[in-house]
């Protein structure tokens, strides 16, 4: 049995010329995400941003099953013509694509092609429900779909505590990992001690990224950082909250702790180092 309702949000982002002018609710309604992760439902945002779709599923005592949005989507189901990356950021759970069903510990990711006509997300138990996130965006070819348990994917360690941003880069999906038409995914662990990613910072002309933060306490405040790097703004961020980031637009942030996040990327390619760097006194 299936059980909730799914909503899906439809966001259009401004330019640059037009952020400078915002207010920071005005930033806060067209970047960021806060209403995910409600129990038993499933919830979306689609964004014209390289028409991604974000969402969240936490079934509880019934499976929950993700469902194309007519209106938004025009397809029969989520994945005629889209690829979808899922991460598990809560308990035991399961999803089952089509026929075949996969099981789902904490920080364990599974791609689904597309093609895939039923995609179901379950819990192992509803007093401990699974939590998953997914980022979706279009697919011009079909790729298999494809689990990965957490410690069979690829860690990079990067930074050092000197400079507050020592962290593990954990790659699901990539050219190197799983294998996908346009989406690249991962999960960036920050050590204690260190509170800032992605700076010195960047932008990727040639594809957009998401943020979703989470393992944020209740007393923790992150900053997120975007804009042009000549004239930044930022947003606050709390527990499971995301940043679509335009490909104009920086994207770091610093919090009074550590934290993880998860980064989905879609557009022109999947190389992860496709990146234009910014000199640090270049960022106003």
């Amino acid at each position: 049995m299936i059980e909730g309702d799914e909503t899906m949000e439809v966001r259009y982002t401004a330019d640059p010329q037009a952020l400078k002018r915002m207010t920071s609710e005005e930033i806060r309604k067209m970047f960021l995400v806060d209403q995910l992760f409600n129990s038993g439902s499933v919830d979306m945002v689609y964004s014209d941003v390289d028409r991604s779709i974000v969402g969240s599923a936490i079934p509880l005592n019934k499976k929950l099953k993700l469902k194309s949005s007519k209106k938004e989507m025009a397809a029969d189901y989520f994945l005629e013509r889209r690829e979808i990356g899922i991460i598990n950021i809560g308990k035991e759970g399961f999803i089952k694509a089509d026929d075949n069903e996969y099981p789902m510990a904490n920080k364990d990711a599974l791609y689904i092609g597309r093609g895939t006509k039923s995609v179901e997300f379950g819990s192992r138990k509803s007093k401990d429900p699974a939590a998953f996130y997914f980022a979706s965006f279009p697919a011009h070819k079909d790729f298999p779909t494809t689990h990965a348990a957490f410690n069979t994917v690829e860690h990079t360690p990067m930074g050092n505590a000197k400079d507050a941003n020592k962290r593990t880069i954990n790659k699901y999906i990539h050219p190197n990992g799983i294998k996908s038409c346009q989406l690249v995914m991962g999960l960036t662990e920050l050590e204690e001690g260190s509170v800032w990613n992605t700076m010195p910072v960047h932008t990727h002309q040639r594809r957009s990224e998401i943020y979703m933060y989470f393992n944020l306490s209740d007393d923790v405040v992150l900053f997120h950082l975007m804009g042009e790097p000549g004239e930044t703004r930022h947003i606050v961020i709390r527990n499971r909250q995301v940043v679509i980031s335009p490909s104009w637009s920086i994207h770091s942030g610093v919090a009074t702790q550590n934290y993880s996040f998860i980064w989905a990327m879609g557009g022109e390619n999947q190389a992860f180092d496709d990146m234009d760097w910014v000199a640090m006194k270049s960022i106003q």
